[in-house]
């Protein structure tokens, strides 16, 4: 599933360029020139992340940054045009998670977007319960401890972020696409075979014994599922 982007700049060509980039990414792209219209937009599309230039018009982009934050946890990555280091700083204050400088590389910007959109999934993993429990499969998330019919299982941190994200929702079907976002690094440059063979190593671990039933299934063509078909 394609993260949705939002793009609030008012320079036209160079909100031209970062939208084919980002849309070259995968990326669902919306877009708007007006500070007012990008507020509205953040509130009613609920988008994956913000890209937020500093000055616009209606509403300027500290304002913008300040208000989502209030509102919500969205990632904001903020452009500015201005190089001095307290107007840069002020951006993060606000609460944007990463800025870059005008003029910028879109290659760049293509790349901390999907840095801070990876670092976002990956740290919803530390959220919820602080143990997951299904079937045989007992999970404690503070104690990164795993067991299987009360064995414990000795897991690699991907196997374990891994096996804590298919837990949170027993019975939906990740894509490998979703999995590399939520699961790898930010820095992840592999490709979905990867994926494959965490998800076969970890299979294994949890059905060693001759009796453990299958708990993470094949969706061909699709990806993984935990718990029933």
């Amino acid at each position: 599933m394609a993260n949705t982007v939002l793009i609030v700049e008012d320079d036209p060509n160079t909100l031209e360029l970062v939208e084919l980039y980002l849309h070259n990414d995968g990326h669902k792209v919306l877009t708007t020139q007006d500070g007012l219209e990008g507020l509205r937009l953040a509130r009613e599309a609920h988008p994956d992340l913000v890209v937020l230039d500093l000055m616009l018009p209606g509403k300027d982009g500290l304002e913008i940054c300040r208000t989502l934050r209030e509102e919500s946890e969205v990632p904001i990555v903020m452009l500015t045009a201005r190089v001095e280091e307290e107007d840069r700083l002020a951006g993060l204050d606000m609460g944007a998670d990463d800025y870059l400088t005008k003029p910028f590389s879109p290659r760049e910007l293509a790349a901390r977007v999907r840095a801070v959109l990876r670092r976002t999934a990956r740290d919803a993993l530390e959220q919820g319960p602080a143990e997951l429990t299904h079937g045989d499969v007992e999970v404690d998330l503070r104690d990164h401890d795993v067991r299987v019919k009360g064995i414990e299982m000795i897991l690699t941190p991907t196997e374990f972020r891994l096996l804590v994200l298919l837990m949170r929702e027993p019975g939906r079907t990740f894509t490998r696409e979703q999995i590399i976002d939520r699961v790898f690094g930010y820095d992840f440059d592999g490709f979905d075979r990867t994926v494959d063979a965490h998800v076969s190593n970890l299979r294994r671990k949890l059905e060693a014994g001759p009796e453990s039933p299958s708990c993470i299934h094949t969706i061909y063509g699709v990806g993984y599922r935990f718990g029933n078909v």
